[in-house]
């Protein structure tokens, strides 16, 4: 009787296994650099692990890098005095396997404390929660019971996939989509369209996506709060994690923080659904007979034609013939005095109206003092647009007096409606002024760029159209050179 050759062992497999992966590792860092992670002390880098999303990171073409998370642990490199290097992860499952690889220091990407010993939690600096939304016209749901026979989209490799998956545990009959798009936004836009039955998101993400899609409602919270914390690499050095731990706290003993927050969820409640809705559709039906009148108005100013569109609709909902009882008029509500200076001759014409003011908000912003960086300068500008340079200066004098920065607009939005009162205003010789006006109508811009920010694509020309009527010095675009690894 011939002996047949036993069959690979189960040991053999897997040590073949490693050494295919490990050939495989050398070939990429071979093309790609060496990706073994270093003290950052040592490279004079931090390397920030974190995925695409409305509240932790997103590149535009026009403003580049953004988001929450983002800007938090770019504060923290600065404070260290480090180059930042990001590194885009396509999930949060794939930012776990990558940090335990030790492809970065941390994930500054809306994580929660994760049950693994090698992974350690900086102190929380957010609470979130997940909630299962579905369009306006389904049922509302009261228990997740209900959910029983119901398709749930998540995102594939996401908090939200093990969350649904232990409810599953609980209603079998749940049918899970896993979805590969890559963001929660993208599964809100399937919702909004009723390609998709429900999903489940993080409420930050809904916060925001709401008032993209006012179609969606949240229907049920899925599971308990919990914080928001950076996860660290298990091969990061103890005192990174405090350096990290002391910075956060500073951040919220100094209001920084708050600040921070301010910017990116501070606005997002300001809509109705209807204002939403209305906005939406006139975005659909109006807004594309002038869009290359906004193309040409960012190319001479170098402002994001989305946000001087927001503004427009903002001052006359993009009808070119408005007119207000103080005698403004035009689609971007110019004075005569404004209109005389930018060399306006009809402000009722729209080509003319929205240049003009473009212009006008360039001026208003390279008038500011440059110890106001952005975004807080243009913030201010368009304050200066609705009350005008003097009663915004009197509004950062009062700022002064009262200790709060006069450069920051999350401070000026408590400091501008102060101008309405007399006790403020009887001092200034601006006299009395609408502060409270200019902070709704900012921060309705700011909701309005969003959307369109979501549903317009950028305009990038090659240069600035040069701008002599108004004595407006042209530079060409200055385009981000935020590189990021996939």
């Amino acid at each position: 009787m011939t002996k047949t050759p036993d069959s690979p062992s189960i040991a053999l497999i897997l040590r073949r296994e490693q050494i295919y992966r490990v050939l495989i590792l050398a070939v990429l860092i071979a093309g790609c650099g060496n990706n073994i992670l270093q003290p950052p002390e040592k490279t004079r880098e931090l390397v920030i692990q974190t995925r695409v999303g409305s509240a932790t990171y997103s590149v535009d073409g026009i403003s580049g890098a953004s988001g929450f998370d983002y800007d938090l642990a770019r504060l923290l490199a600065q404070e260290m005095g480090l180059n930042c290097r990001i590194v885009v992860a396509a999930s949060d499952t794939d930012i776990l396997i990558r940090l335990k690889n030790g492809e970065a220091h941390l994930a500054a990407a809306w994580q929660t404390p994760v049950d693994d010993s090698g992974i350690r939690s900086s102190t929380p600096y957010f609470q979130s929660h997940n909630v299962l939304i579905t369009h306006e016209a389904s049922l509302p749901l009261t228990g997740i019971e209900q959910l029983a026979h119901k398709t749930v989209n998540v995102v594939a490799g996401s908090r939200q996939e093990a969350v649904l998956r232990a409810v599953k545990e609980k209603v079998p009959d749940i049918v899970i989509a896993v979805n590969h798009k890559p963001s929660e936004l993208d599964l809100m836009e399937g919702v909004a369209t009723q390609r998709y039955e429900a999903a489940v998101v993080n409420n930050a993400e809904f916060d925001i996506g709401s008032n993209f899609y006012p179609e969606l409602q949240e229907s049920l919270e899925i599971g308990p709060a919990l914080p928001i914390v950076w996860l660290f690499s298990p091969g990061v050095d103890a005192e990174l994690i405090t350096k990290a731990n002391a910075f956060l706290e500073r951040m919220q003993k100094s209001g920084e923080m708050d600040r921070l927050k301010d910017r990116y969820f501070g606005h997002v409640e300001r809509l109705t659904q209807a204002d939403s809705l209305r906005f939406i559709e006139r975005m659909n039906s109006v807004l594309p007979q002038y869009r290359k009148l906004f193309h040409a108005a960012q190319a001479r100013t170098g402002i994001d034609w989305r946000l001087l569109a927001a503004l427009a609709y903002q001052e006359s909902q993009w009808e070119p013939l408005a007119t207000s009882p103080t005698g403004v008029r035009g689609m971007m509500m110019l004075t005569g005095d404004t209109a005389d200076h930018l060399g306006v001759s009809n402000r009722l014409d729209p080509a003319q109206s929205i240049r003009a003011g473009a212009l006008y908000v360039s001026d208003l912003r390279d008038a500011l003092p440059s110890s106001i960086g952005e975004p807080d300068r243009l913030w201010l500008a368009l304050a200066a647009y609705n009350l005008g340079m003097g009663h915004l200066n009197a509004a950062r004098y009062i700022a002064k007096t009262q200790k709060s920065n006069p450069d920051s607009w999350f401070a000026m939005k408590k400091v501008l409606p102060l101008l309405s009162q007399a006790q403020y205003y009887s001092r200034l010789k601006s006299g009395k002024g609408r502060g409270g006006e200019a902070v709704i109508m900012v921060e309705n811009i700011r909701v309005y760029t969003d959307i369109l920010n979501r549903h317009e694509q950028p305009y990038r020309p090659m240069e600035r159209i040069p701008e002599t009527s108004a004595g407006i010095q042209s530079y060409p675009l200055q385009y981000s050179n935020e590189f990021f690894n996939d």
